[in-house]
């Protein structure tokens, strides 16, 4: 594996970003896709800058129409591909998988990396133990923020129903009950944790990127419409090869890229974008597998009574790794 990563990163060193953005040969065999239209989500989070990176590939794989869906966060995402109001993107293993229970027409369909969420906690707070009887600040109760914490919190036996105070306010963001000190812990994603590191404000006490067993599963993934991918295959997988090579890139070059996507405007800030790329596991997708990250998310959702769906049904009725298998084997460093 380290001679293989090791090859890999030479190559892209050599070939540099232009290699990528050209058409593959594999492309050759492959029939025309069925529509030149996608629809991807728009989100602040910077764990998701690889569809920006992704829109030269995905122009070079036949796509035209390139569309993007603004939603508040990196957590709706899930629900604008249920609904059909976009065709695929990343989202959290976990929201896929409260959405594919609750009936939404999803398929997930690949891997994506391995760890951006980080929980911060006030001075005094060391573990995750000790949030028993603390505050934890929200957007809302059910949303992502909420189930990772619940989930994380059981992980250590803890009842995040009975030992945490789960604390909403519509006027203030999670981060701003943190800061003004009215909440003793939340969850953050780049750019805000990469932010509040910044300015020394609390300290982390958990990051899914290094501390396990979070560190051995995709975080995110990517998943579609499941009527765009039934009807369009050909498409579907050529959305996917496009986004994975972005992935590429932002782990062998992540200051080629990021300095790419400041320039075009896809994002303010050079150093947390750089930093974002250095930190989170987006050299992963190859390695992990995208089953074993649904069958643990899954196990642990339905301990805590947030899926009532078995890992066996959401695997088989909300998942197509096939595409995502054959394109480990084209894209083989």
């Amino acid at each position: 594996m380290t001679q293989t990563r090791r090859r890999f990163l030479t190559a892209m060193a050599v070939a540099g970003a232009a290699a990528l953005v050209r058409a593959p040969r594999a492309l050759g065999a492959e029939e025309t896709p069925e529509t030149t239209t996608v629809r991807l989500t728009r989100t602040p989070s910077l764990c998701l800058a690889p569809q920006y990176v992704a829109e030269e590939l995905l122009r070079a794989e036949g796509f035209s129409g390139i569309r993007y869906v603004d939603t508040a966060d990196a957590t709706h995402s899930a629900n604008a591909i249920g609904s059909g109001k976009a065709d695929l993107n990343f989202d959290f293993a976990s929201a896929f998988i409260i959405a594919i229970d609750a009936g939404q027409p999803i398929t997930v369909l690949a891997g994506a990396m391995a760890g951006c969420v980080e929980l911060f906690a006030k001075v005094g707070i060391r573990t995750v133990a000790d949030l028993k009887g603390k505050r934890v600040g929200l957007r809302s109760l059910g949303a992502t923020p909420h189930v990772l914490v619940s989930i994380i919190a059981a992980q250590v036996g803890l009842d995040p129903v009975k030992d945490i105070d789960w604390v909403v306010d519509p006027n203030l963001t999670p981060m701003e009950l943190f800061v003004g000190e009215k909440v003793d812990a939340f969850v953050s994603n780049p750019p805000e944790s990469l932010d509040l590191r910044a300015q020394r404000i609390g300290h982390v006490i958990l990051r899914t990127a290094v501390d396990r067993p979070w560190s051995q599963y995709f975080c995110c993934m990517l998943g579609g419409n499941r009527e765009y991918v039934r009807k369009h295959p050909v498409a579907t997988k050529r959305v996917l090869r496009a986004i994975l090579k972005a992935i590429d890139l932002c782990s062998a070059e992540p200051a080629r890229t990021a300095r790419r996507l400041v320039d075009r405007g896809s994002t303010p800030r050079y150093d947390y974008t750089l930093q974002n790329f250095q930190e989170n596991g987006y050299d992963k997708w190859r390695e992990y597998d995208a089953e074993d990250a649904i069958r643990f998310y899954a196990l642990r959702l339905h301990e805590v009574g947030f899926v009532k769906s078995s890992p066996q049904k959401i695997i088989a009725t909300g998942t197509d790794f096939r595409f995502f298998d054959e394109l480990k084997r084209e894209l083989k460093a």
